[in-house]
């Protein structure tokens, strides 16, 4: 495998719980809406304009022109969130396993679609050394990035930017990606700390040596360092490569939620700021996104999620015949995953299926 090691607040309603109930869908999204309920009043718009700062935006659709999928009337909203291994800051980089490693990858990456009518989600994992076809890109600098085959898919990021695996992603899934998400390590660890740690049902014990995660099978709370290095391990589970962490990248995920849920954080002005500004802080998101309101427009539009029919798919894959390290989508079972998301239709049970699994 590679050297290189390496993502609530509904709006409050005194009526009903319902709204709280039912999204889990927006992953780091929802941490940010928080802070809504502290901009209602005009002393403290101040901190709304804090945390409203600090979000940083990509204008994804002049990076990308008219090169893109067709966006359909039924497609429903499809979002690319990736969560960004950048060493760039000294917070950043004690975060990074250890040793100097330059740039940055998308260390993990999920596709989010919430079909037309809002009432369900599925997020499609892409596994980081999946070997694809990088387009023509633009740099942020105007430069032109020639295509290339057979290129790892966490590098694109490092190699072009953001806007460049945008365009990956819609070239090999066909898939119009309507928003992009994208926060950062110390985003991440803050974000668990925040909200004082995520208990998951550990599935095996973890000895992993290389970035000093040491589980026993079982429930555990995990501080934000540790649930760090628990998305991110890959030498204690599985085959030692990607595949294998990518469902405790899911569950974490799934249980992140369900602790912020579980929180009295409506109730406390004071947690709900602190998680606020662990989230903005490290949050990258289109230009279309890249304010408070807009995200929470955004989420209020996705009241209608069942969390019950949130769903996780790994990107079915198989092992690359040249270099067995890496893996290649596998067909005809992506294809198909592809198909039913861009015609917002039912995920087949074959197209779930992965020939790699990393167990």
């Amino acid at each position: 495998m590679s050297n290189d090691e390496t993502t609530p607040g509904p709006r409050a309603s005194r009526r009903s719980d319902k709204p709280r109930k039912r999204r889990r869908g927006l992953k780091i999204t929802l941490g940010v809406l928080l802070v809504l309920l502290l901009a209602t009043g005009g002393t403290l718009y101040w901190l709304y304009s804090q945390l409203d700062g600090n979000i940083k935006g990509v204008d994804i659709n002049k990076a990308l022109g008219e090169d893109r999928p067709e966006k359909l009337p039924t497609s429903g909203q499809n979002l690319l969130v990736l969560g960004s291994d950048s060493r760039a800051g000294a917070e950043n980089e004690e975060l990074g396993g250890g040793g100097a490693v330059s740039g940055a990858r998308s260390d993990t990456a999920m596709v989010v679609h919430i079909p037309e009518g809002r009432s369900k989600a599925v997020a499609v994992s892409i596994p980081r050394d999946t070997l694809v076809t990088r387009p023509e890109c633009v740099k942020d600098d105007g430069s032109t990035v020639a295509g290339k085959e057979r290129v790892m898919f966490n590098s694109v990021y490092a190699q072009v930017g953001p806007a460049c695996v945008v365009k990956t992603v819609e070239k090999m899934s066909g898939v119009r990606v309507d928003h992009y998400l994208e926060i950062n390590f110390a985003g991440f660890k803050d974000l668990v700390d925040a909200i004082g740690g995520v208990t998951v049902d550990v599935p095996q014990d973890i000895d992993d040596k290389s970035s000093g995660l040491h589980l026993t099978a079982g429930p555990q709370k995990l501080d934000g360092t540790q649930s760090l290095a628990y998305v991110r391990t890959r030498h204690g589970i599985g085959d030692g490569s990607d595949l294998g962490r990518i469902g405790l990248q899911q569950q974490f995920l799934m249980a992140l939620l369900s602790e912020v849920k579980s929180q009295d954080l409506l109730g406390s002005p004071a947690n709900s700021y602190k998680i606020a500004k662990s989230a903005t802080k490290s949050l990258t998101t289109d230009s279309s996104l890249a304010s408070l309101a807009s995200l929470a427009e955004f989420a209020r539009s996705m009241n209608g999620v069942d969390p019950a029919s949130m769903e996780t798919i790994m990107l079915p894959v198989a092992y690359d015949k040249i270099d067995p390290n890496r893996v290649i989508a596998a067909e005809p079972q992506a294809g198909q995953l592809w198909k039913a998301i861009r015609e917002d239709a039912t995920i087949p049970e074959d197209a779930k299926k992965s020939p790699a699994t990393g167990g």
